[in-house]
């Protein structure tokens, strides 16, 4: 993870429609505050936390999506996450993400920057992916994860498994897709959430297994959720990608746009 800058950076997206990212943020907080366990109120935001999966550094963090002290706001995350031995800090507003950068640098903070990417392109066919259970995807899951984290403890590859289940509570119509290969086993899986009251959905966590990468299976599985998106009724469709990471470009091929960013703060 690259340090935290010590200048701000400009913003990697600057919104052509405002509102459009207003629905997306506020998708986001809900999405968040549905999934936890249990909140706490922070000034600008709420601490999101699960005492299930502890060790997951997405189901427990701080989300900044209102106005917050910059200066202050080390203090009241320090407070709001103990005794977890990590910290978490998501800012939704771009201009919010950079004031709080020096103060969360000098606590010890990293920053990660992403990109919010709106699908604008053609909607493409269903793509040929299908909703499969937490059960069909354990094995391709630890596996990845394994990919990832090659030096993660056991305990904490089960936890990065396992977490997959709260968020099925995180949106009104949460699923699971995969794209299978030959012989009926996931070859690429993406989350689908969806809030057809909004007219918003998301597609987070798309992974293809090491043996099928360029195979062409994660754009059936993107075709697939932005089909069943439309279907659904969701006419803001949008994920998260790095902002410097390979994938952002892939995406873009595929129709996405850049509307805005989040900046990913953490402590270990």
């Amino acid at each position: 993870m690259p340090p935290a800058a010590a200048t701000p950076k400009p913003d990697p997206a600057d919104p052509a429609d405002p509102e459009e990212l207003r629905r997306i943020h506020a998708f986001l907080s809900s999405f968040t505050r549905r999934q936890a366990e249990r909140t706490v109120p922070v000034p600008g935001g709420f601490a999101a936390l699960d005492d299930t999966y502890a060790l997951s550094y997405g189901n427990n963090y701080v989300l900044i999506d209102g106005p917050t002290d910059p200066e202050a706001l080390p203090g009241h995350v320090d407070a709001a996450m103990a005794p977890l031995a990590h910290r978490a800090v998501y800012v939704l507003d771009a201009a919010t993400g950079e004031a709080c950068a020096g103060p969360l640098a000098r606590a010890g903070y990293t920053l990660t920057r992403t990109v919010v990417m709106r699908h604008e392109g053609p909607l493409p066919e269903r793509g040929g992916a299908r909703e499969v259970g937490l059960p069909t995807l354990r094995g391709p899951l630890t596996e990845s994860q394994r990919r990832f984290l090659p030096d993660a403890p056991d305990e904490v590859i089960r936890t990065l498994v396992e977490r997959r289940s709260a968020r099925l509570r995180g949106a009104p119509d949460v699923r699971f897709l995969a794209s299978h290969n030959t012989w009926g086993e996931p070859a690429s899986w993406a989350d689908l959430y969806l809030d057809p009251a909004t007219g918003v959905a998301q597609i987070e966590d798309l992974v293809t297994a090491a043996s099928h990468l360029g195979q062409g299976h994660a754009g059936v599985v993107l075709d697939t959720a932005l089909r069943l998106s439309a279907e659904a009724g969701c006419t803001t469709r949008f994920l998260i990608a790095l902002t410097d990471d390979w994938p952002r470009h892939w995406y873009a091929r595929r129709g996405f746009v850049p509307v805005g960013s989040v900046h990913c703060f953490e402590r270990t």
